[in-house]
């Protein structure tokens, strides 16, 4: 209860009407923080529900396919933040070229304090192009492996791309001692590459 009052009175964001607002994750597992969310006025909020899907490290890590012409990089070996902000642009479903202005939140997503350029995997086309990117967080103290975020330039989606370069990340992960990768999302590609979903984490909003 008390984390939900200090969140409310300092990370509420105003909707289109005046109103504030404020979203809660609970896994779907955690009947006693539902319990706390529903006494404070918080309701389901389908829409914004989360997946959590696992997947478990093989040892040793199976040989990654790639097509022809294409190389898996870090941007510990090439770390072009213009290429960076493009794919990560397009990637989004963004329409055209990507603003001047964006190398700059580049530099502040690699200014986080766990941030590994090492973890972090581009698929380089053969024209030097990046056309898919995963990042991949490593918490050594749980040992796992995070995955966010990935996408694939639309030019090029549907090659494997995108898998090849999560599965890279993660198998980073596993030499650095990790057992298990987790993302938030249960989307085919993710499934198909051998995620399982553990549970959900669903969203709650309060509106006042």
């Amino acid at each position: 209860p008390r984390m939900l009052e200090y969140a409310e009175q300092n990370l509420a964001a105003t909707d289109d009407s005046g109103k504030r607002y404020l979203r809660a994750y609970v896994n779907d597992f955690d009947a006693a923080s539902e319990q706390i969310v529903r006494e404070r006025g918080y309701v389901p909020y389908p829409r914004g529900h989360r997946p959590m899907t696992q997947f478990i490290i093989p040892r040793p890590f199976p040989p990654i396919p790639l097509r022809d012409g294409f190389r898996l990089k870090s941007l510990a070996d090439d770390n072009d933040l213009a290429k960076v902000d493009r794919v990560l642009h397009r990637g989004f479903n963004h329409p055209g070229e990507p603003p001047p202005d964006g190398i700059r939140d580049r530099m502040r997503m690699q200014s986080g304090p766990h941030y590994r350029k090492d973890l972090n995997i581009v698929v380089e086309a053969p024209n030097g192009q990046f056309v898919s990117y995963a990042g991949l967080w490593y918490d050594p103290i749980n040992r796992f492996g995070y995955v966010e975020p990935v996408a694939t330039d639309p030019d090029y989606r549907r090659m494997g791309l995108g898998t090849a370069a999560v599965l890279e990340g993660i198998r980073r992960c596993g030499e650095l001692g990790a057992t298990v990768a987790y993302v938030g999302n249960d989307l085919p590609i993710y499934l198909a590459m051998g995620f399982r979903v553990l549970y959900v984490q669903q969203c709650w909003i309060k509106h006042w």
